[in-house]
């Protein structure tokens, strides 16, 4: 169960993602302008620090924070990919709409479909951030 709190969407967010303890958790696409609240509520669930894109062993899951302007998603996507257990989520965070940056939700839709995943569903998980939970065909990836 989540806790929630008024004005405070970030309060069991690693829970509202299906994260938990132990589970190991890749962040890419870090800026300055990312959710820190949403970030340690993510790592407050796991009781570790998330894994950046040097980490080189396989994760459960990874966090994908993407801003219009970041590049091709579709790539990032892909590179998203390399370190993905089977079975393994991408949750992609944008910003929501009307903020800058505001990724356009067709834009993720081809972009996902070019990589080869499958769109499951959104979450609410920050003020400024929207959370769409991207998965891959199981043994999809060799």
């Amino acid at each position: 169960m989540s806790a929630s709190v008024a004005g405070d969407d970030t309060v069991g967010a690693g829970d509202r993602l299906g994260f938990s303890k132990g589970m190991v958790v890749q962040e890419l696409g870090w800026d300055e302008d990312v959710d820190d609240a949403l970030r340690i509520a993510i790592e407050d669930t796991l009781d570790a620090d998330m894994v950046d894109g040097d980490h080189g062993n396989v994760v459960d899951a990874v966090l994908l924070w993407w801003r219009d302007e970041d590049g091709d998603l579709a790539d990032a996507l892909m590179d998203a990919l390399t370190d993905l257990a089977d079975g393994g989520v991408i949750w992609l965070l944008s910003p929501k709409v009307g903020r800058p940056g505001t990724v356009d939700p067709a834009d993720v839709a081809e972009a996902a479909d070019v990589a080869g995943l499958s769109t499951t569903t959104t979450a609410a998980v920050s003020r400024d951030w929207a959370a769409t939970r991207l998965l891959a065909p199981k043994n999809a990836r060799a």
